[in-house]
C-alpha cells in the first residue's frame, strides 16, 4: 500500500510531466490566456457603458467576476488531460509503473495551480490597463489570490471526474462548457444578482461562483460600502462560504476521481 507521501511524490512527478508538455506546445497557454483577456475588453469597452454598478467603476466591479470565470476555465485542464491520456493510452503506461493509483490524478490538479497562477498574473496586468485596482491591503489581497487558487483546485477534481467519465477531448470540450457557462453566467460575475430576473436571482445568490466572486470584490476592496449587504448567506458571508464550497466539492469528488480512475484502468 502507498504512503500519503508517496502519492505526493509521484504526483509532483506527473506535474512536471504536464507543465513540460506546456512549455512545448506554447500555443496551448497562450489561446487559454487570450479569452479572459477577450472578456476582460468586450465588457470593459463594449459592454460596460451599458452597466451601472452604484457607487463604482464597472471596471472594477468586472475583474474579479473574470478572475473567477479565468480559474474555472484553467480547472478545466484536468478533465482535458485525463481524456487525452485515456484516448492515448498513456494511463495505461502509468498503470504499468510501480506508482500510487492517485498520482495522476494529484499531479494532475497540481499542475493547474500553476497554470492558474500564470492566468491570474496575466489578467491582473490587464485589469490594471483598463482600471482595475486593489484597494485593500497586501494580505487581503494575497488572501483573495489565495482564495481563487483554493476554489479552481476544488473545481479541478470535479473535471477529473468529468474527464474520466467521458474519455474523449473533443466531447470533454462540449461537456465541460455545458457545466461552466451557467455556472459563470447565472452569477453576480457580470451583473449583480439582485439585477437578474425571476428564479435566476436566487439561483446566482447560491451559486458557488457568485460566492467566490463576492469574496474576491471583498478582499481586494472593489466593493461600494455605502451599498446594503445581499440578502443571501454566501453574499453577506463570502469568504467562509467560498471555503466551505470548496471544501464540500474536495470532500465529495476527491473520492469519486480516484474511484473512476481506478475502475477506468482496471479494465
Amino acid at each position: 500500500m502507498n504512503s500519503p507521501a508517496t502519492a505526493l511524490s509521484d504526483g509532483a512527478t506527473i506535474a512536471r510531466r504536464n507543465l513540460i508538455k506546456i512549455k512545448r506546445v506554447p500555443d496551448l497557454i497562450v489561446f487559454t490566456l487570450l479569452s479572459p483577456i477577450m472578456f476582460v475588453l468586450v465588457f470593459a469597452y463594449i459592454f460596460g457603458s451599458a452597466i451601472e454598478i452604484p457607487g463604482m467603476s464597472y471596471r472594477e466591479f468586472l475583474i474579479a467576476g473574470i478572475f473567477a470565470q479565468t480559474v474555472i476555465f484553467g480547472s478545466t485542464w484536468t478533465g482535458l488531460g485525463l481524456a487525452e491520456d485515456m484516448q492515448k493510452g498513456i494511463i495505461d503506461r502509468f498503470r504499468s509503473l510501480p506508482m500510487a493509483p492517485s498520482a495522476v490524478l494529484v499531479g494532475r490538479t497540481s499542475s493547474d495551480i500553476v497554470i492558474n497562477v500564470i492566468s491570474l498574473v496575466v489578467m491582473s496586468l490587464t485589469g490594471l490597463l483598463v482600471g482595475w485596482r486593489i484597494r485593500s491591503s497586501f494580505w487581503e489581497a494575497v488572501a483573495g489570490f489565495g482564495l481563487l487558487l483554493l476554489f479552481a483546485y476544488a473545481l479541478s477534481w470535479v473535471m477529473a471526474v468529468i474527464g474520466l467519465w467521458i474519455r474523449t477531448p473533443e466531447v470533454f470540450n462540449n461537456a465541460s462548457f455545458i457545466v461552466i457557462f451557467p455556472l459563470t453566467f447565472i452569477a453576480n460575475t457580470f451583473v449583480q444578482s439582485q439585477d437578474l430576473p425571476g428564479i435566476l436571482q436566487p439561483i446566482a445568490e447560491w451559486n458557488p461562483v457568485s460566492a467566490i466572486t463576492q469574496a474576491s470584490r471583498v478582499l481586494f476592496g472593489n466593493t461600494n460600502p455605502t451599498m446594503p449587504p445581499p440578502d443571501a448567506w454566501p453574499l453577506q458571508h463570502p469568504v467562509l462560504a467560498t471555503v466551505g464550497w470548496s471544501i464540500l466539492i474536495l470532500i465529495v469528488f476527491v473520492p469519486f476521481a480516484i474511484h473512476r480512475y481506478t475502475k477506468a484502468v482496471s479494465r
